[in-house]
């Protein structure tokens, strides 16, 4: 189980904590509890305090590592994998900036070293729903379909929307969604103007789509399950839909993250979410959940520092949508010929549609940057005056995500070797 987290979030340590005791007394199972914790020392001193706080529980073993500790294990899986550019691989997998794609790699990577069949991920902004006072732990669907054939798994679950000829594949990712706020930090954005937050979020969608597909797509973005809370369990085996899923609230089986990476980009929110539409458009069975988690934002992204930023890793992540709606399209052509005879993902075909997309002319996103510029200045105050900021900054921002697909390509081409450079290096091998 992994939370990676850069904010003080010591109630979110202890939930989790409880969640992992939980897992290892109902499923039999050794947890590893892994925080990466990118704070600074105040902070991070106050998580190991909550750490130290935790009860202690049989099976879990629990990992709080700061980022020395996570580069020096870094270091020494490179060294070993011999891949090629080192220094770069350890930027791409420890940047200086924020990268929701890089910390989960260093998860799934740990994971990788300890032997374990599975990564079960969390974020610091969100909690657990309670029922009668007791938490609502998404480990448990996750842990009970994992690994196991479709075909055993559909049995034990509310509903089945499976092809038969997918039952004889394991179940590879187990997920459920949200509650509460938005998962993208712009309500203001909708309440300042609707048609403004209407015309900004469709931006996310391919540029030939039409009006009314666009309209669809904003109506179910960042919202997650709603607001409706959890009763009783509900569950479904799938290919499961990529927008009934989070990653705040997501697990997923050591094939599919041994033999993938995630896009390391920088400043980009949702470069973390490749994996979701992996699993899908390669037909390997899912199971969605109902046990979805309270999400919530944290007070610094509303200061003006914060609010900069994480703009431009919303604008990033427009952006980006030129190459991975791409990538999506043609995986989704491709279907189960992403799978080997193994039935696991062939990373060489992920890579050269990667390739292929670094390609395309970028004229879309220049109209992006136009209609992000338009929108913005409308809002009029701080969006405004970010929309000034932004516009010195549109050639820099166009290479970057070009080139955070290149940089996707070139992890992923080193991948199983650092993956197997790392392996039973903490652990067990799985």
């Amino acid at each position: 189980m992994v939370l990676p987290t850069d904010r003080a979030c010591s109630p979110m340590i202890s939930a989790i904590g409880a969640e992992a005791a939980y897992a290892a007394r109902h499923f039999s199972v050794e947890v590893h509890l892994l925080i990466l914790d990118s704070c600074d020392e105040r902070t991070h001193a106050e998580h190991a305090r909550t750490v130290a706080a935790l009860a202690p529980a049989p099976h879990v073993t629990v990992h709080h590592l700061d980022e020395a500790r996570q580069r020096d294990f870094l270091r020494t899986v490179i060294d070993r994998a011999r891949v090629p550019k080192p220094d770069l691989m350890l930027d791409l997998m420890l940047p200086s900036e924020v990268s929701y794609g890089a910390c989960t790699n260093r998860a799934f990577l740990i994971a990788a070293a300890l032997g374990c069949r599975s990564v079960h991920r969390r974020d610091s902004d969100s909690r657990y729903q309670t029922k009668d006072g007791v938490p609502v732990f998404p480990v448990h669907p996750e842990l009970t379909a994992l690994g196991r054939s479709a075909a055993e798994v559909s049995a034990e679950v509310s509903e089945k929307d499976l092809d038969p000829a997918y039952d004889g594949r394991p179940v590879s990712m187990a997920g459920g969604s949200f509650i509460g706020e938005l998962s993208v930090d712009i309500a203001e954005i909708r309440a300042l103007d609707p048609d403004v937050y209407d015309n900004v979020v469709s931006l996310w969608a391919p540029g030939h789509w039409t009006a009314e597909r666009k309209r669809q797509l904003v109506a179910q973005s960042f919202t997650g399950a709603g607001t409706a809370p959890y009763t009783e369990d509900r569950t479904q085996l799938a290919l499961v839909d990529p927008m009934r899923v989070d990653m705040c609230n997501i697990g997923f089986e050591h094939r599919v993250y041994e033999r993938m990476p995630l896009p390391p980009a920088r400043n980009t929110i949702g470069s973390d979410y490749f994996h979701i539409h992996l699993v899908h458009d390669a037909t390997l069975p899912g199971v969605l959940h109902n046990r979805h988690i309270e999400n919530f934002h944290t007070p610094e992204r509303r200061t003006h520092t914060g609010f900069t930023a994480y703009q431009t890793r919303f604008v990033k992540f427009l952006l980006s949508m030129l190459y991975f709606n791409f990538v999506y399209d043609r995986m989704a052509a491709t279907g189960a010929a992403l799978l080997d005879d193994r039935q696991e993902i062939r990373a060489d075909a992920v890579v050269a549609l990667l390739r292929e997309s670094t390609g395309l002319d970028r004229t879309e996103n220049e109209w992006r940057l136009d209609q992000i510029d338009r929108a913005y200045r409308r809002l009029g105050g701080r969006y405004a005056e970010f929309a000034g900021e932004l516009r010195p900054r549109r050639a820099r921002l166009l290479d970057e995500v070009r080139q955070d697909m290149e940089d996707f390509a070139l992890l992923t081409e080193s991948w199983a070797p650092l993956v197997q450079a790392g392996r039973g290096l903490l652990g067990a091998t799985p």
